[in-house]
């Protein structure tokens, strides 16, 4: 990371482009839009100084360590996950567990999606068994004959 700290009126600056989510003093959040964006065209040759560029993004004010950072993070993302890899999941996969209750409706929306896992964790075992007793029932077939 950059030791570079944006001011309060880089950070306004940065947060008019459509490709970013969030500014700090010291980070900048980019869209997955853009991290997608971004694969694509660096797959079809561009550089990526060239595809912030062409996004709107002040270079000079980025910095190209942090160009060059996000690039080589993105790109190892996607090489690793692929498009999901590229996917904010700061929020929806956070180890730390919630400091306050949890309201009523939220436990039944919860329980609701764990029944839904459920029951489609059963379905897919029914298939499952269904296809190995048919592996089976071949076996079996083909050895009389």
């Amino acid at each position: 990371m950059t030791k570079r700290y944006f001011t309060k009126k880089e950070q306004e600056q940065l947060k008019c482009n459509p490709y970013v989510q969030a500014v700090s003093e010291k980070a900048i959040t980019y869209t997955d839009e853009f991290k997608r964006h971004f694969i694509t065209e660096n797959g079809n040759g561009k550089l990526p100084k060239e595809i912030f560029e062409v996004a709107g993004f002040d270079v000079d004010l980025v910095g190209s360590e942090r160009i060059t950072s996000s690039a080589k993070r993105w790109r190892n993302s996607y090489l690793k996950a692929g498009v999901e890899g590229l996917q904010d999941t700061r929020k929806t996969k956070s180890a730390r567990p919630l400091e306050r209750e949890l309201s009523i409706e939220e436990k039944y929306v919860r329980l609701e999606a764990k029944m839904r896992l459920l029951e489609a964790e059963n379905e897919l075992l029914k298939k499952l068994d269904l296809l190995e007793r048919q592996m089976l029932k071949k076996k079996s077939q083909s050895k009389q004959n």
